[in-house]
């Protein structure tokens, strides 16, 4: 069986990619295999932050281990506000030194009167192994809500709300799982190999 190294000690995301790989490949977190590879997210697109990520956690491991035949699974994710010309993007996680209720108080500040509140969570999932290299595109859309509401989820979760009114932090694990951007993503991804 394939070995897919997985760039993130997430559990909950590597729970959801083995749920999807799991009969495909033995799928692991990189913490597990104990390499450390800091890559910097300096692209301009989530596409080519994933590809650089899983192509340069490839090629150390390869260079690091005596293991073969291994693929990494990397991903770059954010939002895009429509109203703000797709502000935040690429610099999702960077634009706001803080917590995460303060940034989205922070994003709502800037949507202050604007009828306009759409919104896209984009996420980019690349394979690679150091060699080939496949990426996929998963995007849920929204609105950004007028204040924070619900209790489950983390980051943007809170103010990132559906077409149903709810907002993903009010919806359960399960529920956000199956519509998520990175389910997307990784479902297409499945798809390409």
């Amino acid at each position: 069986m394939k070995t897919m190294i997985v760039a993130s000690g997430n559990s909950g995301k590597i729970k959801e990619i083995k749920e999807i790989f799991g009969n495909e490949f033995d799928v692991i977190s990189i913490k597990e295999i104990g390499i450390e590879v800091d890559v910097k997210e300096e692209q301009e697109t989530f596409e080519k932050n994933a590809i650089q990520k899983a192509e340069t956690i490839a090629r150390e491991i390869e260079k690091r281990t005596q293991m073969k035949d291994v693929w990494v699974l990397a991903d770059d994710s954010g939002i895009e506000v429509e109203a703000l010309n797709g502000f935040p993007g690429v610099k999702t996680k960077r634009w706001f030194d803080g917590t995460d209720r303060e940034r989205n108080l922070a994003l709502i500040q800037k949507l202050d009167g604007q009828v306009n509140r759409k919104v896209n969570f984009i996420t980019a999932i690349a394979i690679s192994n150091g060699k080939e290299s496949f990426y996929e595109l998963g995007v849920l859309s929204g609105q950004i809500a007028a204040e924070p509401r619900g209790e489950n989820g983390f980051g943007f979760d809170e103010i990132f709300e559906l077409e149903d009114g709810r907002t993903l932090a009010e919806l359960t694990e399960e529920e956000k799982n199956q519509m998520s951007a990175r389910k997307i993503a990784l479902e297409k991804i499945r798809e390409q190999i």
